[in-house]
């Protein structure tokens, strides 16, 4: 007979989030206020995100009703525009270049389960998104994947291994479909 899953037996007390309850739970509120709703004031949630710890460079664009887990995670440079229903899990370092795209209801996932546990034991990884990459609306970029320079991940796809640089990427799980040429 076959091990059969035990969610009972999950405990993820040895995962650190970087942080103490008081931040956590005072950034839960924040978040609520100011990212998971209409507002749209760029320029203050790139404040907030900074006083909890995010490193943001210039002319970062922030729409409506993202998500970010924590704060203190992030790393984001020039030029950068995250749009409506975003969600960056990023439970680890998520790491974003300049001139990076991510379009609505995109997903960067830090963190996954193992299925081979019977426990369901917390696994994370870092994202690094390098300069120039366009993440499409609705895509999934998950643990330890870096996009390399100015690839793209087509809309709806799902990265779970690293992208070539200037490189189009399309599917689930997302395959290379052709080369990126800028003119």
């Amino acid at each position: 007979m076959k091990n059969t899953v035990n969610l009972g037996g999950y405990n993820n007390s040895n995962f650190n989030t970087g942080s103490g309850p008081l931040k956590r739970i005072v950034w839960h509120f924040v978040s609520g206020l100011f990212f998971k709703s209409f507002f749209h004031f760029y320029g203050l949630k790139v404040f907030l995100l900074k006083l909890f710890g995010a490193e943001i460079g210039m002319n970062v664009l922030i729409k409506p009703n993202v998500n970010i887990k924590y704060p203190w995670n992030l790393i984001v440079g020039n030029n950068v525009w995250i749009g409506e229903e975003v969600w960056i899990d990023n439970l680890v370092k998520v790491q974003i270049g300049n001139n990076v795209c991510i379009s609505q209801g995109a997903m960067l996932l830090c963190g996954n389960h193992n299925f081979k546990k019977s426990n369901f034991d917390l696994i994370t990884g870092t994202i690094i998104l390098e300069d120039g990459v366009w993440i499409g609306a609705k895509s999934i970029v998950g643990p330890n994947v870096i996009c390399h320079s100015h690839s793209v991940l087509g809309v709806s796809s799902v990265a779970s291994k690293d992208l070539e640089a200037y490189s189009i990427y399309r599917g689930n799980p997302a395959l290379l479909i052709k080369e990126r040429n800028i003119e």
